[in-house]
């Protein structure tokens, strides 16, 4: 392929993520900062933080049925089709966030529709994932699937260095005051503009030569979800299990440092999205370069070359944290999130590979969104929960490090699949 295929094919992979983890960005910093004030005002303010991280969660809660829906779909109607419809639904629902009324003007009615658009978003979200990983995958060489599905993988720093971005734009313009009365809506209603670009990029890319021959040769599954969970449910616990510890400490770093540093140690806020954005732009570098490496090192020994780091580090990660030395703080997020980079790039080959090309779409949905709901979906919510009752940050250390050691034992006992063929001979004869 051209330079120029390659490049749309990576950005029409990646652009969906982008916006996913843009809305996981903005959503979750807000719930943390003022949603406990603008929707749950009527609890003390780490009742209504955990209340609002709790709605963050609804959205995780409804992947599995995203990826049920949109995994049948996927099987069935190509790739290409599922990508075009969730990127639609995701960008519509972000928007309306940022047309809701506040508890203030609406009563309850606020939270209840806040829960049903979050809702509707992650059903959306289900079906993402797993169709942008096999466009680059599928498109891509076998010897290359590792640094190809990583493109996608690059989407959830990007979208996060760009919510940070915007945030520290409006917060230098406008007052706090302010930005809790409306300024809070704008990087909800920014979001239609990444919807018109990937729309614009997806349009480009045609359905993959993977699931054309599939197309062509009759092998497509017929019912592909009851296929996965009766032939290859060890599939989805390999997936589930291999995912939660990055997850759980992605949160830790992305979403629960922000409230940790603004509200536990009372920092500045503009110095937690500066080190956050440092350590994002360190997070998108290496995702791809561990991607590769995986294609030559294997996916288990970088995967778990990332975990066992990770393990370490998550107790250096607080120590660093409450020196509030601005450059400590800077060391303990770009190095945590370069070791999640470490998981991170690989991973989306990792879990495509352990699913036959007939399922691969339905059995990456499934996996990836129910280990979604026991990592990061729950994460924050746990995180404040903990502080709240222990007070203090030892016990999420802990509980981060015990999410990282089950993706070890996951890894320590799957097959390595980095050089396997991606279509093998016995499903195309």
């Amino acid at each position: 392929m051209s330079t120029s295929r390659i490049v749309r094919l990576a950005t029409a992979s990646l652009i969906g993520t982008t916006l996913e983890y843009y809305d996981f960005a903005i959503y979750s910093t807000l719930a943390a900062l003022v949603f406990n004030r603008l929707f749950f005002p009527a609890f003390d303010p780490l009742s209504g933080t955990i209340l609002a991280l709790s709605t963050f969660a609804v959205g995780y809660v409804a992947r599995p049925i995203g990826g049920l829906i949109f995994g049948h779909l996927g099987e069935h109607f190509g790739r290409r089709f599922v990508l075009v419809t969730t990127l639609v639904v995701m960008g519509t629902t972000t928007a309306m966030i940022g047309l809701l009324p506040t508890y203030e003007s609406a009563g309850v009615l606020a939270p209840i529709l806040l829960v049903v658009l979050r809702f509707v978003q992650g059903t959306a979200l289900g079906g993402e994932w797993a169709g942008a990983v096999l466009l680059c995958v599928e498109h891509g060489s076998d010897t290359q699937r590792g640094r190809n599905g990583a493109w996608t993988q690059v989407g959830p720093s990007l979208g996060t260095l760009i919510a940070t971005g915007l945030f520290a734009l409006i917060a230098a313009m406008l007052s706090p005051a302010e930005f809790q009365a409306w300024g809070w809506r704008l990087p909800f209603l920014a979001s239609v503009f990444l919807v018109i670009f990937g729309l614009w990029i997806r349009r480009g890319i045609g359905e993959t030569p993977v699931y054309e021959e599939l197309h062509r040769s009759q092998l497509k599954s017929h019912a592909p979800i009851s296929e996965v969970l009766k032939l290859h449910w060890r599939g989805v616990l390999r997936v589930i299990g291999a995912r939660v510890g990055p997850d759980v400490w992605y949160s830790l770093v992305v979403v629960f440092s922000l409230s940790y540093l603004a509200t536990v140690l009372g920092l500045p806020r503009p110095l937690a999205l500066i080190s956050l954005s440092i350590g994002l732009v360190f997070n998108v570098l290496t995702e791809v370069f561990f991607g590769n490496l995986s294609d030559k090192l294997g996916r288990r020994a970088v995967y778990g070359a990332g975990v066992f780091v990770s393990i370490i580090w998550v107790f250096a990660f607080f120590a660093l944290l409450d020196t509030r030395q601005p450059l400590l703080i800077t060391i303990a997020i770009v190095a945590a999130l370069i070791t999640h980079a470490m998981m991170y790039g690989p991973q989306a080959a990792f879990i495509t590979e352990q699913f036959p090309t007939r399922v691969q779409f339905a059995g990456s949905s499934i996996g990836y969104t129910l280990a979604g709901i026991v990592g990061g979906g729950i994460a924050p919510a746990i995180f404040a929960t903990l502080l709240h009752e222990f007070k203090t940050a030892f016990s999420i250390a802990m509980y981060a490090a015990g999410a990282l050691t089950i993706t070890g034992i996951v890894l320590w006992f799957s097959r390595e699949t980095a050089h396997a063929l991606l279509v093998t001979k016995s499903e195309i004869i």
